[in-house]
Formats: structure tokens, sequence, C-alpha cells
């Protein structure tokens, strides 16, 4: 079993995004450079540019400091900023600082992997917050990072800082683990390639030790992870299926850490988020999720 946690760490250890901003993944054509990250040429790349200025820890930005964060001149930024705030994409509070606009959002709610995913995953979600009174997760894969695409936070749980939309590096999460575990090998040796950064002293930054501990998880059909990220917090994560049977997410519950005293035992959630993934994985179709329903024993645990 692996070792992390989907807490979010305060603002000392969070990814690297926080403090230089990288950008992720442009469009080709787009005129951006990702290992460079500076002015665009091309309209449709500095429009991605000042998209790309919003993030969790800059939710409103003035003209300025969208300008400085996209590379672009002033005068440039605020021709596009204006037509963006005409199309809804951003909108313009009160007291003069943007802010990513709902029009934004209900474009990218039709994301067929996530809009999908969510309808049949919420009720399952829902009954699992119910059942261990935590913090309930929700992510996919988007290349070498998870992005959460549901999250149900109780007010008495451990706090996390993980929201919906937000992004986290695949290694230091118990759902990245997950997904990193089942992704193709092509995708696991480039991760296992890169600079692994520490957010806690429990962080796996070996890339030997990743590789057992990935083998563990596809062996255990679980991940159960302690304070990789805050050593307060520990999650167990299980892998959910597509129709094809392929690993589409990861859910995990994120509660107390037991290292950390009056903490929750892992062993006890293991059934409870292994049942819920089954369930989201049978409401995708996914033929073993039917299978395992099939021969699982009356009165009694089901196979995972």
């Amino acid at each position: 079993m692996s070792s992390t946690t989907d807490a979010e760490p305060g603002p000392e250890a969070r990814p690297a995004r926080s403090r230089a901003r990288p950008r992720r993944g442009l469009p080709e054509g787009s005129g951006l450079s990702s290992s460079e990250g500076r002015r665009a040429p091309s309209v449709t790349g500095r429009v991605f540019s000042i998209l790309e200025a919003f993030d969790g820890d800059h939710r409103a930005l003035t003209l300025t400091e969208i300008a400085r964060a996209a590379g672009l001149p002033v005068s440039t930024a605020h021709r596009l900023v204006g037509e963006l705030t005409a199309w809804g994409a951003l909108e313009r509070g009160t007291d003069g600082a943007y802010r990513v606009g709902l029009r934004l959002w209900e474009v990218g709610s039709l994301a067929p992997r996530s809009v999908g995913l969510r309808e049949r995953a919420m009720p399952i979600l829902e009954d699992l917050y119910e059942a261990v009174r935590q913090n309930v997760q929700l992510a996919v894969r988007d290349g070498h990072e998870i992005v959460y695409v549901e999250r149900l936070a109780h007010p008495e749980a451990v706090r996390v800082y993980s929201r919906v939309g937000g992004r986290w590096p695949l290694h230091p999460t118990a759902v990245g683990q997950v997904l990193l575990a089942h992704a193709p090998p092509v995708v696991q040796e480039a991760v296992l390639a890169e600079r692994l950064p520490a957010f806690t002293p429990k962080t796996i930054t070996d890339p030997a030790v990743l590789r057992r501990v990935l083998a563990a998880v596809r062996r255990d059909g679980v991940a159960v992870c302690d304070g990789m990220i805050d050593l307060a917090a520990l999650s167990v994560a299980a892998p959910v299926r597509g129709e094809d049977d392929t690993v589409v997410a990861a859910l995990s519950v994120v509660v107390p850490s037991p290292s950390e005293g009056g903490g929750i035992e892992p062993r006890t959630l293991v059934p409870a988020v292994r049942a819920a993934a089954r369930g989201i994985s049978r409401a995708l179709g996914a033929p073993t999720a039917h299978r395992s329903d099939a021969v699982a024993r009356p009165g009694g645990p089901r196979p995972a």
C-alpha cells in the first residue's frame, strides 16, 4: 500500500505553479512556448495566457496583474480582457478586479470526461460522504497531473485545500498514485524520469520507491496515503473503471492521520472506498464491476 495524502499543504509547500506559475499543455500552434511561457505572437496564444493567469491562489486580478502574469503589454491585455469580459469568460467586480466568468464555467462543464462521470458518480459520492462524514474527492488524470472534478467537504473533517478544477502532481496524492499506477507505461516512465518534488518529509522523491508503490497499488487495488502533502492528513483511494474496464478516475476519502494522534485507521475506510469506486464503475458500465457484484457473497464483504 502506498502512503500520501490528497490534502493540500500551506503556502510554503504548494506546487511551483503558485510561485512561478508555469504554462501547462498549451495547444500546438498557439504561439506560446510551454517551456518559456513568454509573450505569444498569436491572438489565440495571448488569450490562453490571460486565462492561465487565474488559478486557485489568484482568483481576482487587476488588469496590471493580468498583463504581468500573461507577459503582455497593458494595452494588449486591456483590449483582450475587454473582449473576454464582453463574451462572459471574465467578469469585472465592483473593486475593479477581474474574475473567471460563468460563461467559461458553462463551457468547461461540458467536457465529456467530467460531465458524464460526475452525473453518475454524485449519488454514490453523497452516500459515501454520509457514511464516513469526511472529505470525499473524485479526480481524473490530465497528462502528468490530476484534476479534481468533484469534492464533498465535511465542516468538521480535516482541512483540505483541494478544489474542483484544482490540479496536483501525480506522485504525492492518493488519487494520483492510483491513476499513475494504471496509466500507460510511457506515462509512468515519463513521470518517474521527472524530478519528484517533496512537500513533507514523507513525500516519495525516489523513483525506485515510487515504482514499488505503484506496483503495490495495482496489486492491492487501493492506495493508502499518509502525510505526503500534509502531515495531519491521510487518504484512501481506489480506481474507477469505465465501460472498457480501463481506469478513468480515482475516488478518495481524506481523514486525520493516526500518526498525528486521534486519527482514523485506514483499514476501516478501505471497504467503503472500494465499494463506492466499484459502484461508480458499475454506473459507468465497467464489466468487471458487474462481475464482482455477481460473485459477491450474500451478507459478506464483496471482492475488491
